[in-house]
């Protein structure tokens, strides 16, 4: 399967891929397949995917628990180097299209202590829920990845 009808059967089309990379065939190797369930096991573990409550939860821990999936990342790339190239570029684009632009607004906001006020806080968390959305679509992916029943619902 070309990487572009995988990414379709997943509804992230918005992803920004140059064209070459969409035509190359999606067939995950093991190296590929064993990161994706580490990463799929970091990701279905922590409020990434987790419901979290209006009253629950303190927002900067929520933000840091989001952040720390770019170091987990690394980790996971570094430990299966090159021999798991598909997981590289799918992990990667969903680092830098996904994660990281909900980072670097929160971030800034936090260290401007943004968290102290109510509408900023209620702001946080429903923009938290909408990037949940798509890291539990990306959990699923890794799962299927990974030759596994995901454990989550979308």
């Amino acid at each position: 399967m070309k990487w572009k009808k995988w990414l379709e059967n997943w509804n992230m089309t918005s992803l920004i891929v140059k064209v070459p990379f969409m035509e190359m065939e999606w067939n995950p190797n093991e190296p590929d397949k064993d990161a994706a369930w580490e990463m799929y096991v970091e990701l279905v573990t922590r409020i990434t995917t987790q419901k979290l409550d209006d009253s629950e939860g303190i927002e900067i821990k929520a933000l840091e628990s989001v952040y720390n999936i770019f170091p987990l990342t690394r980790e996971i790339l570094k430990k299966y180097g090159r021999d798991a190239e598909g997981f590289a570029k799918l992990s990667i684009l969903i680092l830098n299209q996904i994660i990281r632009p909900f980072t670097a607004k929160w971030h800034k906001i936090a260290e401007e202590q943004g968290f102290e006020n109510e509408k900023i806080k209620n702001e946080f968390r429903q923009e938290l829920k909408e990037l949940q959305k798509n890291l539990k679509i990306y959990s699923k992916m890794l799962a299927e990845t990974a030759g596994a029943k995901s454990l989550i619902e979308i």
